[in-house]
């Protein structure tokens, strides 16, 4: 049983539309399974999930497609299509 889950926590974030999405999914799936792994415990992996999905939400963020980076006149960066 703990494959099966194992194994659909790796596959049905694959089938994530967006790059954004694909990297929440991802992140989280994979810090929760490191999170349980190293405390052994469902805490640890609640919070390896939270860190997990939100660094995988960021890295697909900046990974889609049609967005660049800009800054403007006070120096922050912020993100348009382009």
């Amino acid at each position: 049983m703990k494959k099966i889950l194992l194994v659909a926590s790796l596959i049905l974030p694959l089938a994530a539309c967006t790059a954004t999405e694909k990297g929440t999914a991802i992140g989280a799936a994979s810090g929760g399974i490191i999170g349980g792994a190293i405390t052994n415990d469902v805490r640890g992996a609640a919070v390896g999930a939270a860190v997990g999905g939100v660094a995988g939400a960021l890295i697909g963020r900046a990974n889609e497609p049609g967005y660049c980076y800009y800054r403007d006149r006070y120096g922050r960066r912020y993100t348009a299509r382009c």
